[in-house]
């Protein structure tokens, strides 16, 4: 089993690039959410909303979040932390778009679409600039690696151990 360093040391080869690195800032987040998203809308048994306290966010796209924590925790104790905070704060958002959307399935999915597929144009625009291809080409575990590439740079920047 790689290590957080190995990942991130790997991932860090193909993302370089001043312009592809602001790029994968924006994008990265903005893929996370809509995925999120787009499960958010499949449809859940109704037993799921009678779940105390979870139930109104107990769908496939939290599901997803409780199974990339579980891939985090394995890898390093302070990053799961702060995914949690940021699966939190993904959750709430879709949340709130679902309530805004008067909890339409098909819009929500439609607008997480839009965003997922504009995500992933820009990312390719960025690898292209890079010359590199994207990571997960050689491991799809790369496309859980890359929220932990830029989340350990912001443990860094304020001080927090990543490991």
């Amino acid at each position: 089993m790689k290590t957080i360093d190995q990942w991130l040391n790997e991932y860090g080869e193909s993302h370089t690039n001043k312009t592809n690195k602001a790029i994968h800032w924006i994008c990265i987040p903005l893929i996370m959410f809509s995925l999120v998203g787009a499960l958010w809308s499949i449809p859940v048994p109704e037993a799921f909303a009678s779940v105390p306290v979870i139930g109104p966010v107990l769908n496939v796209g939290s599901i997803l979040m409780v199974l990339a924590l579980l891939f985090y925790i394995r890898l390093s104790v302070p990053l799961f932390f702060g995914f949690i905070i940021i699966a939190a704060l993904i959750i709430m958002g879709n949340y709130a778009i679902n309530t805004a959307l008067d909890h339409n399935g098909l819009y929500h999915f439609l607008v997480s679409l839009a965003i997922f597929v504009g995500a992933w144009i820009f990312q390719f625009i960025g690898h292209n600039i890079e010359g590199k291809k994207p990571s997960f080409f050689k491991d799809l575990q790369f496309l859980l690696i890359g929220p932990a590439w830029l989340l350990h740079f912001i443990y860094k920047k304020v001080g927090i151990p990543y490991k």
